[in-house]
């Protein structure tokens, strides 16, 4: 398909992370674009002031009639809207061009100089730590992020069409659309086993995304992970490896060391071990790509992050308010020891949405021992996003499996009241669900109690 015989361009899930970027990216291309989503988001009502058409009724009348022009118009959706969706029905049903995001991603990278990030975890951060680096070293660069950066406001950085930045992601092999010329492998832990069934697959599926890179393309991958590449890790023997970490003032200072040189006194702003890891393979791709390392260390130091992504909402002496997409044990992990590393002393109250009830049930002993380690737990009801409720996996139930004796369940609708009486000096609220949108509540609730 050429994108550029488009003129019109229908996105089913426009609301979506990764959806929205490339609405983004098709309004600032002049071309016509417009949405269903079920539900207004912040997310949406950004798009409607680009100038974006959204409805939030499945119904084909609300659909603008210059999109109903079978040759003008490209239907984007995501997997995740369901197959009886009468919208989507109707382009399929009518002979539009209807594909999914993945493989629009696949066609507008393909003629570029393509850095994939792939793994079950840090493909966000990641992704968006490296499209600043380009961005800052002056690289004609389209990053497509799959959270809202910090530095820019938006999912998306665009500078340009010769290199892109995206997110390889595994959920329904997603990543095997694309075949970038630079990739990296973060994690490989067992997730989406909705989709694979068991962890054996969805190493596989990893397996087949390495072989997608371009000849002449190079793969690195977090050292221990069962795959060839060029290396990457902390205070290890990878082929780029962190040495010599300081905090200073709430900040890592470190040295790397590459295969021909060393950087020193690098700073990057953003807690946890996970983040450090995140932003040395960032920094390593934008190394072989071939960024001045000068301009690289004045671009990291300068990167403020990802919302909802350790992304601090109240920081004093006395309270510190921190919301986090964390949705799995191993992020849970990640988020708990940059805690501990930056608030050594401090009571941590966390406050957890389980995301996906497949997930809830696949990982219920992970969950309830990441949770343990913190010093209160709340637990909201598990947000279902596509799924129907499992018999016998809910909240009440990861709960009984919480060792910790500190832990109840809460209603959003009482969220603020129970927190308000916690003792806690943090206060961490965590879930890729809909707890994100309590965040600006409960920040004005407690910045007022304050």
């Amino acid at each position: 398909m050429n994108l550029k015989e488009i003129h019109n361009v229908f996105f089913i899930g426009i609301g979506g992370i990764g959806m929205s970027a490339l609405a983004r990216y098709f309004k600032a291309k002049n071309m016509e674009v417009a949405g269903y989503d079920k539900t207004a988001t912040e997310i949406t009502q950004a798009l409607e002031d680009l100038g974006i058409g959204i409805h939030f009724n499945d119904n084909i009348e609300n659909i603008k009639e210059s999109f109903l022009s079978k040759e003008k118009t490209l239907v984007v959706y995501t997997p995740a809207i369901p197959k009886h969706h009468a919208e989507l029905r109707y382009f399929q049903d009518n002979g539009f061009k209807v594909l999914k995001r993945s493989q629009i991603l696949g066609l507008i990278t393909e003629n570029t100089f393509c850095l994939g990030v792939a793994g079950t975890h840090g493909k966000t951060t990641t992704t968006s730590i490296l499209g600043h680096l380009l961005n800052e070293c002056d690289v004609a660069v389209t990053a497509f992020l799959g959270g809202i950066s910090e530095n820019y406001n938006s999912n998306l950085i665009l500078n340009g069409t010769e290199v892109s930045v995206v997110e390889a992601d595994e959920f329904d092999r997603s990543f095997l659309t694309l075949s970038p010329n630079l990739a990296c492998i973060t994690s490989m832990d067992a997730d989406h086993l909705d989709i694979y069934g068991d962890s054996s697959e969805l190493i596989k599926s990893f397996e087949a995304f390495s072989k997608r890179i371009k000849p002449g393309g190079k793969l690195f991958v977090k050292n221990g992970l069962p795959l060839k590449g060029i290396t990457y890790g902390i205070e290890d023997d990878s082929d780029y490896t962190v040495q010599n970490i300081k905090i200073e003032k709430g900040a890592y200072v470190f040295d790397v060391k590459t295969p021909n040189a060393v950087l020193e006194k690098l700073q990057f702003n953003l807690p946890g071990r996970h983040n450090l890891s995140n932003a040395l393979i960032a920094l390593a791709m934008a190394v072989e790509y071939g960024c001045p390392h000068r301009q690289l260390a004045k671009a990291l130091a300068s990167y403020k992050g990802v919302k909802r992504r350790f992304s601090y909402q109240i920081k004093t002496d006395g309270l510190v308010f921190i919301d986090d997409y964390a949705h799995h044990p191993e992020e849970i992990n990640a988020v708990h020891q940059a805690i501990r590393e930056m608030y050594p002393n401090k009571t941590v109250l966390a406050v957890f949405q389980p995301h996906l009830f497949s997930r809830t049930r696949d990982f219920i002993d992970g969950f309830a021992k990441s949770l343990s380690q913190f010093d209160e737990v709340f637990l909201l009801d598990i947000y279902p996003a596509r799924e129907r409720p499992i018999e016998g996996v809910t909240s009440s139930w990861l709960l009984s499996k919480i060792k910790n004796s500190d832990k109840k369940l809460v209603s959003k609708s009482n969220l603020l009241n129970e927190i308000r009486k916690s003792d806690s000096n943090i206060i961490l609220t965590i879930g890729a669900g809909d707890i994100g949108e309590e965040v600006e509540q409960i920040k004005k609730g407690l910045s007022i109690a304050n």
